[in-house]
C-alpha cells in the first residue's frame, strides 16, 4: 500500500470521526475510508507487503510513524500495535491518535486522543467545563479541595482541577485507563500541588467496595458528556447518587442530543437540589451544579 493511499485512509478515518455524533460512535460503520479505484487497486497490492498473515497485524519496520497530512497539515501519531480481532469496519492500520493542544489555567495541555472509542476524543462539554472552572476558579476554590472526576476520558478536566490546586481523582473504564494516566502524566508534572491518582471506576458495580462512602469524601465530584446514547445511565445515577454525599458539590456538564438525555436531566433533578451554572447554546452543552438532597 502506497504510502499516499495510506494517508487518505488515515485522513478519512479521523476526519469522519470528528464529524460524527455520539449516537454514530455507536455502530462506527462511516469511519470505513473511502478510496478511488486506483487506490483500493494499490491497497490490494501491497497487502502482502505490509500484513503478517499470520496475525493479520501490521509490520512495524515497514511504516512510517509519523505520517504527514495534507490540507490542515496535522501528524497522526500512530500505534501500530495489531488488534486481537481486527474489526470489519476499520482500515488495517490501529490505533490511531491524534495530539490537540488546549490552553487553560496559564499552561498549554497536549491530549492525546484515540478516535476508536466515545472516551478518546476531547468533546465540546470537556472544553466548556474547563472553561468555566477557570473562569469561577475563585469562587470555586479547587486548591487542595478533593476532587473526582466520573468519566475521565482524555483527563483533560482533570488536568485542569489539578492545574487548578485540586486533590484529583481521575476516573473510567479499564480500557481507558492508559491514555488517560499518559495524559495526565505528561501535562501535570510540575503543575499542581498534588499528583492526580486514576482509578478504575465501572457505573454502578462494587461501588461501596470501591469508594466506601466512610472514606471516600469528595468536595467536588466533576462529569463532562457522560450523558449521551449508552445503555449505563441508570449505573451512571446510581453512582453519582453514592459518590455524591452530605457536602459535595457536583457540577456537570452535557450536550443535549437526544430525548434520553432530558430524560436523565429530570431523574437527575429529583434525585438531587440542582442549580442551572451556566449555558453555552452554540454547542447545546448546558453545565448544572448538583448536590445531595435529604430523605
Amino acid at each position: 500500500m502506497s504510502d499516499h493511499a495510506l494517508c487518505r485512509a488515515l485522513e478519512s478515518c479521523f476526519k469522519r470521526a470528528l464529524a460524527m455524533d455520539a449516537e454514530c460512535l455507536e455502530c462506527m460503520s462511516c469511519m470505513q475510508p473511502v478510496l478511488s479505484a486506483a487506490e483500493e487497486e494499490s491497497c490490494r497490492e501491497g497487502d502482502d507487503e505490509i500484513v503478517d498473515n499470520e496475525t493479520g497485524g501490521l509490520q512495524q519496520d515497514q511504516l512510517p510513524e509519523t505520517l504527514q497530512l495534507w490540507g490542515d497539515e496535522k501528524d497522526i501519531i500512530c500505534d501500530f500495535e495489531p488488534p486481537l480481532k481486527p474489526k470489519a469496519w476499520a482500515p488495517i492500520i490501529y490505533d490511531c491518535f491524534d495530539k490537540e493542544q488546549y490552553w487553560y489555567a496559564g499552561y498549554q495541555i497536549t491530549i492525546q486522543e484515540s478516535i476508536e472509542e466515545y472516551a478518546g476524543v476531547v468533546w465540546h462539554a470537556a472544553k466548556a467545563l474547563c472553561h468555566y472552572l477557570e473562569e469561577n476558579r475563585e469562587e470555586l476554590n479547587l486548591k487542595n479541595k478533593k476532587v473526582l472526576e466520573i468519566g475521565s476520558g482524555t483527563g483533560l478536566v482533570s488536568i485542569v482541577a489539578c492545574m487548578l490546586g485540586a486533590e484529583v481523582t481521575a476516573t473510567d473504564l479499564p480500557n481507558s485507563l492508559g491514555n488517560l494516566r499518559y495524559n495526565l502524566s505528561r501535562n501535570t508534572k510540575g503543575r499542581g500541588l498534588h499528583n492526580p491518582e486514576v482509578r478504575e471506576l465501572m457505573w454502578g458495580q462494587d461501588l461501596e467496595a470501591n469508594f466506601p462512602k466512610s472514606s471516600c469524601l469528595y468536595d467536588y465530584i466533576l462529569a463532562a458528556d457522560v450523558v449521551y446514547h449508552h445503555k449505563y445511565l441508570d449505573e451512571l445515577l446510581e453512582t453519582m447518587k453514592h459518590l455524591c454525599q452530605p457536602g459535595t458539590e457536583l457540577i456537570w456538564a452535557n450536550k443535549f442530543r437526544f430525548n434520553t438525555d432530558y430524560d436523565f436531566l429530570s431523574r437527575f433533578n429529583t434525585l438531587f437540589e440542582t442549580e442551572l451554572l451556566a449555558e453555552v447554546p452554540d454547542l447545546e452543552v448546558k453545565i448544572f451544579k448538583a448536590k445531595h438532597k435529604a430523605g
